[in-house]
């Protein structure tokens, strides 16, 4: 079997979240930018694979189609582990983290959709998971920077079905206005975007400890500071979550070593596909660390999110984006019904995208590379 043939798409699509968005980085965020990467190969299979997009959608893209896709052609799909590695090598001198890792990302994962699709499987059963049907979900709310605002989105979300919410916000106001919209028993998390001094995070990790939160998500920046967030994670007496932002398995074992965090929280289309969870999952058991995967997208990286959870943590709550898209190439896949989200039985990924849907959204693409 060989690849034929790479397509990349850029898909903007427009989303509701309750409200008007918080600045985060500059960025008002209220449309979901997403990279997707199509291999072809010459037995008729096809994999889906997703490259972290949100505002580097276009360096991303750009990676796939001017170094990715040429690398690529002619091989064999089935060498997954081969690729990836020597990929890995020829790309490293562009930084083990950011777009040439995103751009692998994709291409692990369309990898492994194909592999599932030549063994009639879903790749959790490929995987080796237990069986579930479903996974429970959380509701995780963008930023709104208002608590009045943060209180009617934790009751939408409640109302909803979801029992467990995090927020993405950065004062103690919002934070208590949604602890006392949940009640006590709902767990509360709190992902603050890298913004702190350590010094500042061990403040704001005390301030908050009346509030119950199940974890205090990446206080520190740089989120390279691996001793600092130990220091956080030792005196602000909340436990700790990190690693959206780490550089790979190796930056994962530095946090495990220097007692960074009690949550590994590795993100599928960022740090190597569902080779590289794989792996971090094995890590973290060594450690005695938790995982709880990374999820803040909708395309092939939301389905690859959900085979990887269902077999590295299935009793883990699965991240949903508290948003309203206006349209899905994946329709009700991606959709949280009482807060649950099904897992999908179809071979490979569960399911190819509506590219009706798809073509709809495009910024940029198809861009289609033959050998």
């Amino acid at each position: 079997m060989k690849i034929t043939a790479v397509e990349t798409y850029w898909t903007r699509i427009p989303f509701d979240m309750g409200g008007k968005p918080a600045s985060v980085g500059g960025l008002g965020w209220q449309s979901m930018n997403t990279v997707w990467l199509r291999i072809v190969t010459d037995q008729g299979l096809e994999g889906w694979g997703e490259g972290f997009g949100h505002a580097s959608a276009a360096v991303t893209k750009t990676v796939m189609d001017t170094q990715l896709a040429p690398a690529v052609l002619g091989q064999d799909p089935r060498d997954i582990a081969g690729l990836r590695h020597r990929l890995a090598k020829a790309f490293h001198g562009f930084g083990r983290n950011g777009s040439h890792i995103f751009a692998l990302s994709a291409l692990d994962i369309a990898l492994w959709d194909i592999a599932g699709k030549a063994a009639g499987l879903p790749l959790w059963r490929l995987f080796g998971a237990t069986p579930v049907s479903t996974l429970t979900a959380y509701a995780s709310l963008l930023r709104y920077g208002e608590a009045t605002m943060v209180a009617a989105a934790c009751e939408r979300a409640i109302a909803r079905g979801y029992r467990d919410i995090k927020l993405h916000e950065t004062t103690v106001p919002e934070v208590r206005a949604a602890r006392q919209a949940i009640g006590p028993e709902a767990r509360l998390m709190v992902d603050t975007n890298c913004p702190w001094t350590v010094w500042q995070a061990i403040d704001m990790a005390r301030r908050m400890r009346e509030f119950d939160l199940t974890w205090l998500e990446e206080p520190v920046f740089p989120p390279g500071d691996h001793a600092g967030l130990a220091r956080v994670r030792r005196e602000g007496g909340v436990p700790i979550a990190a690693g959206e932002n780490a550089a790979g398995l190796h930056d994962f074992r530095a946090q495990f070593e220097a007692g960074a965090i009690d949550v590994a929280q590795p993100s599928v289309i960022k740090i190597g596909g569902p080779s590289a969870m794989l792996e971090i999952a094995a890590l973290a058991q060594a450690y005695g660390a938790r995982v709880v995967p990374h999820n803040a997208y909708f395309g092939p990286g939301f389905l690859a999110s959900l085979h990887v959870n269902a077999t590295i943590a299935p009793d883990a709550p699965f991240e949903r984006l508290f948003i309203d898209l206006e349209a899905s190439p994946y329709h009700e896949l991606v959709v949280a019904k009482d807060g649950k989200i099904a897992l999908p039985n179809g071979a490979g990924l569960g399911r190819d995208p509506d590219l009706a849907v798809l073509r709809r959204y495009l910024i940029a693409g198809p861009t289609l590379h033959e050998s």
